[in-house]
């Protein structure tokens, strides 16, 4: 359950957004300090074989030789040389990845990865992805969404649930047949038959629709949200930076369902983002094997601290085509997930990506090791926090000097930042490892505390470089 307003830590005042998005995409390069970088949105992660070999070849001409995955489930390409958007774009173009060039930095669409993969999860959150991302590319005022407006698609498993969608949608087991007390805006007590929860931003309240209408009540919610950023004057770019007396909520947005022919019913306390509503489901941020129905496996696998070589990238791709489906899954916690493998197959095929130096085991201490690019690619950060991180974990340490063990950091993904900006940090709680002036500061930050108001719990200098990691 949400704290309540008063036991809630002081939030920060939203920003004034009094500038553009400057967010970077396929065909905006932002330029870095080891060259151009292009972030190419993969809505729910999927790929093609086809389309996975033409990134490959993209990162191979035109780039730095690796691809990088980041918390959303997209692909970067970094290192790109000056004056190459233009062939780089014609490749993506040519593989199916640019469906609306006008649209491409809002295709921002996470889905829970393992969805219809195992035993007990349906798929249709990856069906409802598919229809959200063409409803957004047909959408002539989408495009006034910033680049970082995210939608959120839970099968019911609370993995993607409580990773801050602006708007987000979870599938129920079941639904209530009494979704709450007195109806909403939407003004339908018992809601529509078979469950979907739609949330916005933080708001504890939600509004149960029925499945086939997800899609176009995502959509509907997110032209709700460009109404209330528009008449708030604040440029918000997310949900959360709304002004307060500006602020959307389930009541706004049943409105906005109702303008749009969906019904909707109101439940004032909806379960917290990442509570789990249906049976035991399979980790999916976890590395390994995926058992599904009858001979159907899957491989979950883990980039080291986000990053894969071309010749890594090659390897899962021919995995792909050979023994799988045909297609790869991008996941949040920056991994891919090989779908459709025969039983005999699987362990075999995880063998060789663990020879590869991919994370495929979860008790390896790369598994929930992660960090921002650092120096030399970014010119903001203190230090080379990826080499200072492996440094750190050839000595034993997922963090420098160590942080008071106990129940409150045991299986806390640990975070290494160059600067305070922490770019691509988890969600919820972590342990934090930020670069400063006098050193690494080593802090428990916890999903109701701002990482920079955390008590610190270690300062330490640099580790000083060291043997080479354990493998992954």
């Amino acid at each position: 359950m949400p704290p309540s307003p008063s036991t809630r830590p002081q939030a920060a005042a939203p920003p004034l957004r009094d500038r553009g998005d400057a967010c970077p995409g396929a065909l905006r390069l932002h330029r870095a300090a080891d060259g151009h970088l292009a972030r190419i949105r993969l809505p729910a992660g999927d790929l093609t074989v086809r389309q996975a070999a033409v990134l490959a070849d993209a990162a191979d001409l035109l780039g730095d030789g690796h691809l990088s995955l980041t918390s959303r489930g997209n692909v970067e390409l970094r290192g790109l040389a000056e004056g190459c958007g233009g062939r780089l774009a014609a490749l993506l173009r040519d593989a199916g990845l640019l469906p609306s060039e006008r649209h491409e930095r809002i295709r921002n669409i996470l889905a829970s990865p393992l969805a219809g993969l195992d035993r007990h999860t349906p798929s249709d959150v990856r069906r409802w992805a598919r229809e959200l991302d063409a409803l957004l590319c047909a959408s002539e005022w989408a495009t006034a969404l910033s680049g970082r407006f995210l939608f959120v698609l839970d099968d019911g498993r609370g993995d993607v649930a409580a990773l801050g969608g602006d708007v987000s949608l979870l599938a129920e087991a079941e639904a209530e047949a009494e979704p709450g007390t007195e109806p909403g805006a939407a003004g339908d007590r018992t809601g529509p038959a078979g469950g979907t929860l739609l949330r916005v931003g933080d708001d504890p309240a939600a509004l149960r629709i029925a499945g086939p209408d997800a899609p176009r009540a995502a959509l509907a919610a997110a032209e709700a949200f460009l109404t209330a950023a528009a008449a708030s004057g604040s440029g918000a770019w997310r949900v959360r930076e709304l002004p307060d007396g500006h602020g959307l909520t389930a009541r706004d947005v049943a409105a906005a369902l109702r303008s749009a022919g969906i019904r909707a019913a109101f439940v004032p306390e909806a379960p917290a983002p990442g509570t789990r509503t249906s049976p035991p489901y399979a980790d999916s941020a976890a590395p390994g094997i995926v058992e599904g129905p009858d001979d159907d496996r899957a491989l979950s696998v883990l980039a080291p601290l986000g990053r894969l070589s071309v010749t890594q990238w090659r390897l899962l791709t021919a995995i792909a085509a050979d023994d799988g489906s045909g297609a790869l899954r991008l996941t949040p916690w920056r991994g891919v997930v090989l779908p459709g493998l025969p039983a005999a197959a699987a362990p075999r095929r995880l063998a060789e990506l663990t020879t590869a130096g991919l994370i495929t085991d979860p008790a390896s201490p790369w598994h929930r090791l992660g960090a921002c690019t650092g120096r030399p690619g970014c010119a903001k950060s203190l230090t080379d926090v990826r080499a200072d991180a492996t440094a750190a974990l050839a000595a034993g340490a997922a963090v420098p000097d160590g942080l008071p063990t106990g129940p409150a950091s045991e299986g806390l993904p640990v975070y290494w930042s160059g600067c305070a900006r922490r770019c691509g940090h988890p969600h919820g709680s972590w342990i934090d490892v930020l670069a400063t002036a006098e050193g690494y500061r080593v802090a428990l930050v916890g999903p109701d505390t701002a990482p920079d108001t955390a008590p610190t719990a270690a300062r330490t200098a640099t580790p000083p470089p060291t043997a080479p990691a354990p493998a992954p």
